[in-house]
């Protein structure tokens, strides 16, 4: 009797094994196939690509398309630009948030709830369009590189899960190092930011994703200024050239990508151009990611 109840529970957890695994690679193939496609696209002699029927791998192999890509004007800047608001962005992004977590997470400071609130309520609402400009202009932070990194160097939300995180930390550990003498600024350095990689990380990576895949800000604040332009910026330029013909692309410049390029090639190595360094960097990040969240939303 016992031997047939374990075969029996043997023989579902096979089924169950089987199920799951044949889950897991459906969910794969629809996960990776359109990237996949992307990236054959996108190596692919843009001339052969027109006939179609290209899924999984290039048909007629090339790098010509990124080869043109890479020789389109400003291209370079923007990358060193978008590289360098991605470090500073996240850098004092983290910087900020996780010591404003640390305060609100203090019992003795009074203003906790009142600042708490405050920040809820910026989830939810917002100046607007025409405000935020004019208060960007009233900074005189127009024209500049710190357009970039300032206004959004405090996010609620990551205050709030780097918060979450710190108030499942003993408390007896900052009481210990006040008895030993360290101020607020040693327990934080010293006793908090070690103990907080794993959700340290995780908002180092939701912060290097806005500020790698931000456009929007150089359209509205920089976009007459060449030596501040974006990656992103200078691709949507080249996206919306070759969909619409907006003329947001210098003429001969774009004479030059269409005589040697097709726009659906153009897209596709784009596309490739623009995810390939954050999928670079997740791999680092990824150990740290499902237990910054779950440790960062739950608190005993």
């Amino acid at each position: 009797m016992a031997a047939s109840k374990a075969f029996n529970a043997t023989r579902s957890e096979k089924v169950f094994d089987l199920i799951n695994v044949i889950l897991m690679t459906v969910i794969l193939i629809v996960t990776l196939y359109p990237f996949l496609n992307v990236l054959a696209i996108s190596l692919n002699d843009s001339t052969d690509t027109v006939r179609g029927g290209i899924y999984l791998w290039p048909r007629e192999f090339t790098l010509e398309n990124y080869r043109t890509i890479f020789n389109y004007t400003g291209l370079i800047q923007g990358f060193k630009i978008s590289v360098l608001r991605t470090i500073v962005g996240t850098i004092f992004g983290l910087i900020s948030s996780s010591m404003l977590a640390y305060t609100l997470s203090r019992p003795d400071f009074r203003s906790r709830r009142f600042v708490s609130i405050f920040l809820a309520l910026t989830m939810y609402f917002s100046g607007g369009l025409v405000p935020g400009y004019m208060l960007m202009r009233h900074l005189d932070l127009i024209g500049t590189f710190w357009i970039y990194v300032l206004p959004g160097i405090v996010s609620a939300f990551n205050v709030f899960i780097i918060r979450s995180f710190i108030d499942g930390l003993p408390y007896a550990l900052q009481e210990s190092a006040k008895l030993d003498g360290a101020n607020d600024f040693t327990i934080y350095y010293k006793v908090i930011l070690p103990l907080c990689k794993p959700v340290l990380a995780t908002i180092a990576l939701f912060l290097a994703v806005g500020q790698w895949n931000s456009w929007f800000d150089t359209y509205l604040y920089n976009g007459n200024k060449p030596h501040l332009t974006t990656l992103q910026y200078e691709l949507m330029k080249v996206l919306a050239s070759t969909n619409q013909g907006s003329g947001m692309v210098n003429a001969n410049d774009m004479a030059n990508l269409m005589a040697q390029v097709s726009p659906e090639s153009i897209k596709m190595a784009i596309t490739i151009v623009v995810t390939l360094p954050i999928l670079l960097v997740y791999p680092f990040l990824q150990r740290y990611f499902v237990s910054g969240m779950t440790l960062g939303a739950v608190k005993a």
